[in-house]
C-alpha cells in the first residue's frame, strides 16, 4: 500500500506563482489571465517593476483594493475589483486589443486545460455539448503577445495528464506557448520537444514522466531539490 504521507506533493498554487514570477523580466508589460495567473502579481521580486495590462481597458493595474473600498467601475477582465497605480491609463476596449494584436504586450500568463508538446494551447472549452463558450481575449493574446507562459496543475482532478502529445480539446492557439509551470516542474517548449528545466522539491523526472501524456527531455544537470542522490536526470 502506498503511504500517502510519503508521496511528494510538489508546489502549491502560491509556490507555482512565485516560481513563475521570478522569470518575468523587469520592466515588462504583462497580461495576467483569470484564476491562478492572477496570483503571480503577489510574488514579483522586490525592486522589479511590471506594468499590468487588462484587456477591458487599463494599463497600470494595481492590486486588489481593501475590503469595502472597491470601485465597481474599476475591474479587471475577470470582473474582479482592482486598483490603478499612479500614471495608469484607461482606454477603449478596441484600443486595448490593438495593443495586444500589435505586439505591444511583452508577456502573458494563462491557465489551461491542455498543452501539447508543440506548444498548442486549449484553455477555453472541453468541446462538450453543454460546455459554455468562454474564450474571452485568449485567442488574441496567444497570437499577439510576444511570450506566453502557462501555469496549471500537471493533471486533472481525476489524474489525467494536461501535458499531452496532441490536444483533444478545441484549440485556443497553435504553437503559441513558450514555457509551462506546473505543480511538478517547469518545462520549456522547444523544437526538439518539452525540456524539463526545473523540478519541485522531492519530485523526480521519473515521477513527472509518469504524470505526463507525452515525451519529456531532461535538461542537462537537472536535479530534484530534496530528492535522494541518484534521482537527478
Amino acid at each position: 500500500m502506498t503511504n500517502e504521507s510519503s508521496t511528494p506533493k510538489g508546489w502549491s498554487r502560491e509556490d507555482m506563482a512565485r516560481r513563475l514570477a521570478l522569470d518575468i523580466p523587469d520592466g515588462s508589460y504583462v497580461n495576467l489571465g483569470i484564476g491562478m495567473p492572477e496570483l503571480v502579481a503577489r510574488f514579483v521580486p522586490e525592486g522589479r517593476e511590471l506594468v499590468y495590462h487588462t484587456e477591458n481597458g487599463l494599463l497600470g493595474m494595481g492590486p486588489t483594493p481593501p475590503e469595502g473600498q472597491e470601485n465597481p467601475e474599476l475591474i479587471n477582465a475577470g470582473k474582479k475589483p482592482v486598483t490603478a497605480i499612479p500614471g495608469a491609463a484607461y482606454f477603449h476596449h478596441a484600443d486595448s486589443f490593438t495593443m495586444i494584436r500589435g505586439g505591444h504586450i511583452d508577456l502573458c500568463v494563462l491557465g489551461t486545460m491542455q498543452v501539447s508538446s508543440a506548444g498548442d494551447l486549449a484553455n477555453w472549452s472541453t468541446g462538450a455539448p453543454d460546455a459554455i463558450p468562454a474564450v474571452g481575449g485568449a485567442m488574441d493574446l496567444v497570437q499577439g503577445v510576444k511570450t506566453i507562459y502557462v501555469i496549471t496543475r500537471h493533471t486533472t482532478k481525476t489524474g489525467d495528464p494536461k501535458i499531452v502529445s496532441e490536444c483533444t480539446y478545441p484549440l485556443t492557439g497553435k504553437a503559441c506557448v513558450d514555457r509551462i509551470y506546473t505543480d511538478l516542474a517547469v518545462m520549456d517548449v522547444t523544437s526538439a520537444g518539452l525540456v524539463v528545466t526545473d523540478l519541485a522539491p522531492g519530485i523526480t523526472i521519473e515521477h513527472v514522466r509518469e504524470k505526463t501524456g507525452t515525451d519529456l527531455i531532461a535538461a542537462e544537470g537537472l536535479v530534484s531539490p530534496g530528492a535522494p542522490q541518484g534521482d537527478a536526470a
